[in-house]
Parts: C-alpha cells; sequence; structure tokens
C-alpha cells in the first residue's frame, strides 16, 4: 500500500458500495433506455459527470506528470469500461432483463481470470476452469428458461441482449486490470473525471445527433430524478469508490467484490421493476454464484509455504 492509501477495511467497504451501484444503475438504467436513444443516454450520463467533476480535472501539487503510457491507458480505461460498456449494457439491458443481466455478470470474476492469463501470463488453475463452466451453465440454464415460455422473435432478442451483456462484461473485467495500473500514480478523483471527459468526447457526435432529433419536453420529472441518479453513480461515485479501493487491494482480490454487481442488479429487478425469479432461474443464479465463488476464493496454501 501506498502511504495515501485507506485502511483495508475502508478499501473493502469502497469496492463493495462501488460494485452495489453499479449493479443498481444497470436495473434502473431498463426504465431510461425506453425513454432515451442509448447513444443520448449516454451523453446525458457523461455530461452530468463531467459537470460534477470539472473540479477534479486539476492536476494535485504531489501528483506527478502523466506519462505517454498513463494517456494510453485512460484512454483504454475510459473506451473499455466506460463507453463500450455504457453502449453494450444499455443495448443489452433494453432486449433482456435485469435479472438476466445481473446472471450475466456473475461471470466477471472468471473473465477477469481470462484476461490476465491473456495479457498478464497468470495461470488459470482447474477451479478457475470449473468457475468459468459453472457461469456458462447458469447463463445457458436461465437463457433456455426465459426463452421457453417465449416467440422464437423474443428468444432470438433475449440472446442477443445476454450476448451484448456479456460484452459488457468483458469491458468491465478489463477495467479491472487497467485501473490497477493507473492507481500507481493517479489519485482517484483525477482518474474517475479524466475517463469521464474522454467518455463523453468519443459519445458526443452520437450523443448531439440524437439530442437535436429528441423530445425532451416528454419527459417528466420522475424520470428526470432517475437520468440524474444514474449519471452520478455511473461516472462519478462507482468510478471514484473502485479507484479508492484499488489502492489498497490487489486487483485479483478486488475481483471478489464484483459479487455485488450481479446480485444487486437483480434485486433491484424483482423489489422495484416487476420482475420474479422461477425456480429454474433461481437454480441458474445459485450455479452461476456458485463459479463466483470458486473463482474468487483465496487458493489453498500448500504445507511448508
Amino acid at each position: 500500500m501506498t502511504p495515501n492509501s485507506p485502511p483495508l477495511w475502508l478499501a473493502y467497504i469502497a469496492l463493495a458500495l462501488s460494485m452495489s451501484l453499479v449493479g443498481s444503475y444497470v436495473a434502473l438504467s431498463k426504465p431510461l433506455v425506453l425513454l432515451f436513444p442509448v447513444f443520448l443516454l449516454a451523453w446525458l450520463r457523461f455530461g452530468i459527470g463531467a459537470l460534477a467533476m470539472a473540479t477534479w480535472l486539476r492536476r494535485p501539487a504531489g501528483e506527478t506528470p502523466m506519462t505517454p503510457r498513463t494517456r494510453w491507458l485512460l484512454f483504454l480505461e475510459s473506451f473499455l469500461g466506460n463507453f463500450l460498456f455504457s453502449i453494450c449494457m444499455l443495448y443489452g439491458v433494453s432486449m433482456t432483463t435485469a435479472v438476466a443481466a445481473g446472471v450475466v455478470m456473475s461471470s466477471i470474476p472468471a473473465v477477469v481470470a481470462v484476461l490476465s492469463w491473456l495479457f498478464l501470463r497468470e495461470r488459470i488453475g482447474g477451479r478457475t476452469l470449473l468457475a468459468i463452466s459453472c457461469a456458462a451453465v447458469g447463463i445457458g440454464l436461465f437463457s433456455i428458461e426465459r426463452n421457453a415460455n417465449g416467440t422464437p422473435a423474443e428468444s432470438t432478442r433475449m440472446w442477443l441482449g445476454n450476448m451484448l451483456v456479456f460484452a459488457a462484461v468483458v469491458c468491465e473485467a478489463a477495467y479491472v486490470v487497467i485501473g490497477k495500473h493507473l492507481t500507481g500514480g493517479l489519485g482517484p478523483r483525477r482518474i474517475a473525471a479524466l475517463i469521464n471527459l474522454w467518455g463523453f468526447a468519443l459519445v458526443t457526435p452520437m450523443g448531439l445527433w440524437w439530442a437535436l432529433r429528441f423530445d425532451f419536453g416528454a419527459v417528466d420529472g420522475g424520470s428526470w430524478l432517475l437520468l440524474l441518479f444514474y449519471g452520478l453513480a455511473a461516472s462519478v461515485w462507482t468510478v471514484w469508490l473502485w479507484m479508492t479501493g484499488l489502492k489498497s487491494v490487489p486487483a485479483s482480490r478486488a475481483g471478489v467484490f464484483t459479487v455485488m454487481l450481479p446480485i444487486s442488479a437483480a434485486v433491484v429487478g424483482v423489489l422495484f421493476l416487476g420482475e420474479r425469479l422461477t425456480p429454474m432461474q433461481l437454480l441458474a443464479f445459485g450455479i452461476a454464484l456458485l463459479g463466483l465463488l470458486l473463482a474468487t476464493l483465496p487458493a489453498r496454501r500448500a504445507p511448508g509455504t
């Protein structure tokens, strides 16, 4: 840990709160994507974040200047973790349910392990492979059970939505890996502000195009409040909390706290969006969470180590 790192217990709380907020806003974005075009919604989200974090962009006195590599990582962090994650997740949630999105997102720790193997050359053990299999079985069972009660067109739409959510999962896993590198040289608030600014720049062309064609007068007050929560949670609170926790916790251990993302998404879907879990869906969710548990529990230490 660096001298400015928070205590370990506080870092754990920050990581858990961050992923809980991500799951909540993913679920609550369901009614927003029914009202706003996806690119307009993403543009408004980044715009709210840019206004809220305008004072966070200035480099603190004790922070070293950014290297070209750090600037590149900031762009990748925003492009994958903000821009592509938002587009894939919003389109995916519009085609599936918040509960289904929660099941798909339970595969995040396994995907983090795969990306670590691909880019960091970390070995994937048998337990991690079993975790990946559990996540795949859980996702498959959930989708099959849902699709059995729908038309072929609804089934196709559901599968496409789940695949888009899984693409967002890959983006989120990359966000976890890259974020650990960034916390070594930049503060959490500045990281949050910079990657949000990149996201705003990337989505502005399509966002403006849709804004000129959208009837903002048709949006009621409750939807504007929900949009404000979505913008602050997605662009400000979750990123700041996550980067704060990563300053004290290794990326591999931080992956444990992504368990809060699918759980909170499913809970919000059931409690606030009128969705329900059937026995088969509960089984699928349980299998997927078993995979998450297998992927994130610490490995048993050999005797004498």
